[in-house]
Parts: C-alpha cells; structure tokens; sequence
C-alpha cells in the first residue's frame, strides 16, 4: 500500500519537498490555496505585463540541479538560468554608486576606486564571511536541529565565528566607509532581518552570492514555478489548486491527513506544510494538540518587516537600470530602527528596484519595460490603515522614481498594481503581515526556530521561510531536503 503525504502550499518549499518525496515513492498530493502554484512567487499577468510577485533573487541554483537529479531529469530541459552582471547597482542618496558581480578582482577594483584604505579590510572580511559560509551554509543549512544537543555541539563554532555580532557590526570591524559598510551589510534584508540586529551568521549571504552568483529564470521566477509543477505531475504527483486546508487532523498526538475547506479529507501518513508555520499552528491545528506553540507563545515571537511593493509597466525603457537596483535613502540605521522596532511608516524609503526585461525582454510588450519597486515597511502591528494608506503611499514612491531614476515615469506609466502587509497578510495568509516568517535574530535561527518535525504534532512537518534555516530560496530549498530525510527516516515509503 503506497504512503500517502499531504503538502500544504506550493511555493517553492513545498514543491520541492513534494518533487522530492514523489520521487522517493511516497504517493503525493500538494494542495494550493490559490488558483497558481508558486506561493510568493506568484504571477500576476496584467496588459501585456508580467510581473513576478518574488522572489526574483535567484542564488545557489545547483539546490534546483538536486531537484532535478533526484526526479532523474535535467534543469536544463526546464529551466534556463542566466546570470546577471552585475549582481546589483547600488544607487546612494549623494548621487554615488557601487556595482559588484562575482568576479574577485573586479569586485576588489570597485572597492580600491570607491574607497582605496578599505580594499584590505574588504579582503579580510571576506576570508571571515568565507568560513561563516562554510559552517552556516556548506555544512549546517541542511541540518536539522531537533534537539538542544544540536545546538550545543556547535556553539564553539558560533563562538568563534563571533556570531554575537550583527551582520552590520561584522561589516564595520573590517570596512571604513559608511556607504560601503552599507553595501556588505544589506543582506539580510532578502530574508526579512535587520542588519543591525540579525546575526553575523547572515553575513554568508554574500559570500554565497559570490560562490555561485545571482540568476535570472528566463520568462521569470514564474516559470521555474511552472518547470517544478510541471515535473511534480510527470511524477505521478497530484496538484489541486483552488483548495485551502481548514484543518490537519491530530489522532493520538498524531496528524492523520487534512480536512479542506470544501469539507473532503485526505487522509496521510504524514503531513508536510509549507504555509505560514505561525498560521499553520493558529489556524490549523486544534488548541488542546500544540502545548509549545500556543497563541500566546505565538504572539511574543518576533516577525519579520513586511513589504509594500508597486509592480508597473511604462510605455517607455530605461535601458541605464540594471536588472537589479538598490536604491538607498540618506537614513539608514535611523530608516530600519522604524520599521522594525517603532514600527512607523517611514517617510523617507529604501527601494529594491527589478526591472526584469533588462534581461528578458517578453516580460513586457515591445518596446516596454516592466519593474515592481519593493519597499520594506513594518508589519501588521503597526496599525497603519493600509485601506486608507496604500494609494498615498504608491503615489509616494513613483514619484520619487520619477524625481531620481525614472524621467517621465507618470506619464509613461502603462499599469500599476501593488502588493500591501495587508495582502501579504490576507491573500498569503502570514501572520501579522509578516513578509518572511520569523524576524531571524539569534534567538530565532537553528535550534531556537520552529523545527522541521513539529514539536508538538508527530508526523507534522514544515518547509519554507518560517522553519530551520530560513527565508530567502536557498534556504527555503534545504528545508525541503531536510524535510524529505526526516520523512525518510521516519515513514519508509
């Protein structure tokens, strides 16, 4: 009799896990709340535009050749991965910039032209955030931290890798200039952190973008989506779309299946969610089966910024903006200590700017350009009316693309959407409109986040941003290998 696996959520955590396990001959069946698969990378196809809701960042792209391989196919026959040069442009509010790829000597030129008495430090900081790299990511990012003895074994390690820092105290010890300390320091925005609270741990950011360097999809992050569903039903998996879990059933301290919306039930020996895990606990899981995770254990965990995001077309290109584009305000520490701790609606802003077809041209109609301008904002316990407030905001930041990077933009606008905590909190179902799960300070990272298996219901087991390592697709793809060895070991096929 086959064993049948229930996932919950079809961004890339759970189709990756459902790939995997499908392949390992467990009967799948991945279940979608939406009428698309892809999660937050969902597509939204709009007057001849087609915007990647995200991620559009696409690092490490040998966790998908796994994906592949395991499956016996090639990424090649689905997949065209591009890189980009260079990875950003990073665009100051003096009218400076910096741009580095992943070629060392290029990358040290910009620096020793940017700031000459840093090119040493930024040599060093680079041997520091390498070993970072190799113990964070090479050897723990597909390490499951189930018990406290996990954590314990590695804490000399942390110790000496000075973890205790944050990414912008390790990029200070080593850079001078206060536009380049920003530079190496912006990362763990990616995945939902505060560079002056997130841990130095998140410095292998760069470095890993260094490794292997920063992709593109041809056709967008949307058909990477379609290449792994596309591959999960070559399998012999099942993929229902338009069907949202109402419950997971728990016999026994035990989850037995999923209980959907429309009433039917899909029973299974184990049960994989890839959905917000703050939302799976509240939402799906009965009060009296998760005695660590109760509401209020919930409620004092620390979540994520959120994001405030405009996607548009113009009539127009503007072939000087590079395929990504790092538009930083004048406040910076000042700018993050707002949205993440006062939890106010900045009135100046940072932007990450994709524009897309400046490396694939059919994401827009000829002679178009297609963008989206994502803006950190504070999540949901702001109070901030986004009813009242998302129209005055949006009209906010085109015009500052307008008056700094994008002339002419109003009156070649071709279409607007946007994207609020609101959506994020309604339309993805995150808790308190967080963008990327659990806010990753130490106290959050490894053994101290919510676990791969779930600590309070057997055979209940979790993929994506909210669980061991992280956000961002690399570590959303090792959740889902630790995922499949945990199901493995627990539930022969």
């Amino acid at each position: 009799m086959p064993t049948d696996i229930v996932v919950i959520g079809s961004g890339f955590g759970g189709l990756a896990t459902a790939i995997r396990l499908q392949a390992r001959g467990y009967r799948v069946r991945l279940l979608e709340t939406r009428d698309q698969p892809g999660g937050r990378a969902y597509v939204y196809r709009q007057d001849g535009f087609t915007f990647d809701a995200g991620p559009t960042v696409i690092t490490a792209p040998f966790l998908f050749d796994e994906i592949f391989e395991a499956a016996g196919r090639k990424t090649s026959d689905y997949i065209q991965f591009v890189p980009i040069d260079p990875f950003y442009r990073i665009e100051f509010h003096d009218g400076r910039s910096f741009e580095y790829n992943g070629d060392e000597a290029e990358t040290e030129r910009a620096v020793a032209a940017f700031s000459p008495n840093d090119l040493e430090g930024y040599r060093t900081m680079i041997r520091h955030a390498r070993a970072i790299f190799e113990k964070g990511f090479v050897e723990l990012s597909t390490k499951p931290f189930l018990s406290l003895t996990d954590m314990i074994k590695i804490v000399p390690d942390l110790l000496k890798l000075q973890s205790h820092r944050t990414v912008y105290e390790f990029a200070a010890r080593y850079v001078q200039d206060p536009l380049l300390r920003r530079v190496f320091s912006f990362h763990p925005l990616l995945v939902g952190g505060n560079p002056f609270q997130t841990t130095s741990i998140y410095a292998l950011i760069h470095y890993l973008e260094r490794q292997w360097g920063v992709h593109y999809s041809m056709g967008g992050t949307g058909a990477t989506v379609q290449a792994l569903a596309r591959l999960f039903t070559e399998l012999g998996g099942a993929l229902e779309l338009n069907t949202p879990v109402r419950r997971i059933r728990v016999e026994n301290g035990t989850a037995t299946g999923v209980e959907t919306a429309a009433g039917a039930f899909y029973p299974a020996h184990a049960v994989v969610s890839n959905a917000d895990v703050a939302n799976t606990y509240r939402k799906l899981i009965a009060p009296e089966h998760r005695p660590k995770y109760t509401d209020r254990r919930l409620d004092h965990m620390r979540y994520s910024m959120s994001l405030f995001v405009v996607y548009f077309g113009t009539r127009r290109q503007y072939p000087g903006i590079r395929h990504h584009t790092i538009l930083l305000s004048d406040q910076y520490q000042e700018l993050l200590d707002q949205i993440f701790n006062s939890k106010k609606l900045p009135i100046e802003f940072s932007i990450y700017l994709h524009r897309p077809t400046a490396t694939d041209p059919s994401m827009a109609p000829p002679g178009c350009d297609c963008f989206y301008a994502l803006v950190p904002v504070p999540n949901q316990l702001s109070g901030i009316d986004w009813n009242e407030q998302a129209i005055p905001f949006r009209d906010r930041v085109l015009a500052h693309l307008e008056r700094t990077y994008l002339p002419g933009l109003l009156q070649n606008l071709a279409t607007v959407r946007i994207f609020t905590p609101l959506d994020f909190e309604i339309t993805l179902d995150s808790y308190r409109g967080a963008a990327f799960s659990f806010e990753p300070v130490f106290t959050q990272s490894a053994w101290f986040r919510p676990h791969n298996a779930s600590e309070d219901v057997k055979r209940l087991y979790f993929a994506g941003a909210g669980t061991h390592p992280g956000a961002g697709v690399p570590g959303v793809l090792c959740s889902a290998k630790i995922a499949e060895d945990l199901i493995c070991r627990d539930i022969p096929a």
